[in-house]
């Protein structure tokens, strides 16, 4: 068994699902990888990632809204406010949403399902330079 790694860096907008399924995927084509493990983690408390839905964009768009919901910003209750009204908001995302993520890899791809994708969510209002280790076991 053979351990790769790399750190990819994703370049945010602001909120938002942002795909990370191709960058992944060519990764593990890079290396040769058929079969084996990836192991994703990113290095922030303010954005996770998330397998969803990637064909229909309403999926992507009801999930934002979701996260708006459960999460709003603004609320009088909030104390951790240093960088701003979304500051406590987005840590509070990224603790109902994972910030690791371990898919099987068969026929040197994501072993996804036809509409699946891999996404960083980014909970941040302003763009952002995001790291996620990805680390592959073959």
């Amino acid at each position: 068994m053979q351990w790769y790694t790399t750190t990819l860096e994703i370049n945010t907008h602001g909120k938002g699902l942002y795909e990370l399924t191709k960058e992944i995927n060519r990764q593990i084509t890079d290396w040769g990888v058929a079969l084996g493990m990836a192991f994703l983690f990113i290095q922030h408390t303010s954005a996770s990632l998330v397998i969803n839905e990637n064909f229909d964009p309403a999926a992507r768009q009801d999930l934002e809204s979701f996260l708006e919901h459960v999460a709003p910003e603004g609320e009088n209750w909030h104390v951790h406010t240093l960088e701003g009204k979304d500051d406590s908001p987005a840590h509070m995302r990224s603790i109902i949403t994972p910030v690791s993520l371990s898919i099987p890899i068969d026929d040197g791809k994501l072993s996804l399902n036809v509409w699946q994708g891999v996404y960083l969510a980014e909970h941040r209002k302003r763009g952002h330079r995001r790291q996620v280790v990805l680390r592959v076991l073959a």
